[in-house]
């Protein structure tokens, strides 16, 4: 098979990830899990005769330099795809993600309903975070497509690579790609501050520079947004401090508690029936107690407020994944691997459902 038709294959079969790699079958990945695309194997002139299609001159270059490239990739039918090339064994090798270019709204991605206020503030900053293959870049999107369609206003990208590409709606916006438009985050989004951007997109908190820039473009009246690779609200606020030198880190939280409006933390979890996966979201939204305990350096209490904040749109994973299993969306033992506090989830599940003896609990854990 052409790369083409094997990302055509891996569409048409709904993956969301293929991978092509010397001395091994094509592997698409669904609804979470790794399986064989095709039986052939691929050989190393094969991967050769891709890359040799797929790079510019320049991006060789930076390809055999750095030994590791990200860029975008349509086809002619229009489907758009994220390619990373690397290194393994002395071979290249490719990690591909499919970029469903379709807009949802938030309701069509099964994200919770409070997150489309985010849309609609004026400046300050807004994490969304989770591992990778999270959802992170389609919550974004969504979020930025809201924006688009319903404000006149500015919007700035800066990405690594460009995933889903926004046409101008209501508002006016530039998307800027690593290497090609700009050299690095940092420097893109120092530059962005000079754009008249209202809202600007900083595709990876990925160094201490871009997150300063952030910091500086949120504090001057932006609305920033932004994501990390980390498991939980606190986890990513607890790295963000972190990542400062000692000396600066008291300021850095200062900073935090009055620009930071919310950190949206998420996980995808295979749906009970296997159809799909479904979104698991943990929200801390910044409101002046949570603001006291970012700048008084007391993290570990922003798990209370988050369990206490709910008539505000706050919720924890626990509060999710409860939420998930009573809904039959998610089966239990699935659920309880992402718990922060195991008696609290349980509680939360009998609550719900209104089961309060042993017998009914330990029933719902041996059937889901």
């Amino acid at each position: 098979m052409s790369l083409v038709d094997l990302l055509l294959t891996a569409v048409g079969r709904k993956a969301s990830d293929l991978h092509v790699s010397v001395g091994s079958v094509p592997m698409i990945r669904l609804n979470g899990d790794l399986c064989p695309l095709d039986q052939e194997e691929i050989s190393s002139s094969s991967i050769q005769e891709i890359l040799d299609g797929l790079l510019s001159t320049p991006q060789k270059e930076i390809f055999r330099r750095d030994r590791s490239i990200d860029f975008g990739y349509s086809i002619d039918s229009g489907e758009r795809f994220r390619i990373n090339a690397y290194y393994e064994r002395g071979f290249p090798a490719l990690a591909i993600r499919w970029l469903d270019n379709r807009f949802r709204s938030l309701t069509e991605l099964g994200l919770p309903q409070q997150l489309d206020s985010l849309a609609k503030l004026q400046h300050g900053l807004v994490l969304v975070t989770g591992p990778t293959g999270s959802g992170k870049t389609t919550t974004l999107s969504a979020l930025l497509h809201q924006i688009n369609a319903n404000r006149r206003c500015h919007i700035l990208t800066i990405e690594d690579p460009i995933e889903y590409i926004h046409p101008n709606q209501s508002s006016l916006i530039h998307q800027r790609e690593l290497h090609s438009d700009v050299p690095d985050f940092a420097n893109a989004v120092r530059s962005a501050m000079r754009e008249d951007p209202d809202v600007i997109l900083v595709g990876e908190m990925r160094d201490l520079e871009t997150m300063r820039a952030s910091l500086m473009a949120a504090e001057t009246g932006h609305l920033v947004f932004s994501t990390l690779h980390t498991g939980d609200a606190v986890g990513a606020l607890d790295r963000m401090v972190g990542a400062f030198p000692g000396g600066e880190q008291e300021s850095i939280r200062q900073q935090l508690s009055m620009v930071l409006r919310s950190i949206v933390a998420q996980h995808l979890l295979p749906i009970k029936d296997g159809s799909g996966r479904v979104p698991i979201v943990e929200i801390l939204n910044v409101n002046s107690a949570v603001s006291h305990l970012i700048r008084t350096g007391k993290s570990q209490q922003l798990v209370s407020a988050m369990e206490s904040g709910r008539s505000i749109g706050m919720q924890t994973i626990d509060f999710a994944l409860a939420d998930a299993v009573s809904a039959e969306l998610v089966g239990f033992e699935t659920a309880k691997r992402y718990t922060r506090d195991l008696k609290l989830f349980e509680d939360l599940i009998q609550r719900a459902l209104k089961i309060g003896d042993k017998d009914n609990i330990e029933a719902l854990k041996d059937g889901r």
